[in-house]
């Protein structure tokens, strides 16, 4: 097959995309609920609430920009796609650390954020380090997304 380069960047542009996404929707879903229930009570902590919220958002972009940047590599945004199934094969292993650590730091960040939103309920003046707890979870998606740019960064630019 020759395009077979081609399907093993699309997957793992497609991997990173997808689950570190649906850890994302997850996390935000978990804590928007959450923040639901102490806006209802106390409309005045919206802000505070929604920062807890939005943290879990930030996996599905690292995961999209991965996701681009394997794109625009593969040629699919612009350039000859024409690669090698072995330079496919290393954009989809490339793909694969922010795919799964995007996932799974989503949903516990998620997690993190719906206990800071109950600490917020109750003790307002508890914030920041409140917000200390959800942003520590941050750090292994950070890791994450750097170890896959650095993949894709360095993947010979010859056709293996």
């Amino acid at each position: 097959m020759d395009n077979l380069g081609i399907v093993f960047g699309l997957l793992g542009a497609a991997l990173a995309t997808f689950l570190a996404g649906t850890g994302s929707a997850i996390g935000v879903g978990k804590a928007g609920v959450a923040a639901s229930g102490v806006l209802a009570e106390d409309p005045s902590k919206f802000g505070k609430v929604l920062i807890f919220q939005l943290l879990p958002a930030t996996q599905g972009i690292y995961g999209l920009l991965v996701a681009f940047l394997i794109l625009s590599k593969i040629g699919v945004l612009g350039g000859d796609p024409n690669i090698s199934a072995t330079k496919g094969l290393l954009y989809l292993a490339a793909s694969l650390p922010i795919a799964f650590a995007g996932l799974f730091s989503a949903i516990h960040q998620g997690n993190c954020s719906v206990a800071g939103i109950g600490t917020i309920s109750k003790k307002p003046d508890q914030f920041g380090k409140a917000i200390l707890l959800p942003a520590m979870v941050e750090t292994y998606a950070i890791l994450a997304l750097l170890i896959s740019m650095l993949a894709v960064f360095n993947i010979p630019g010859l056709n293996l």
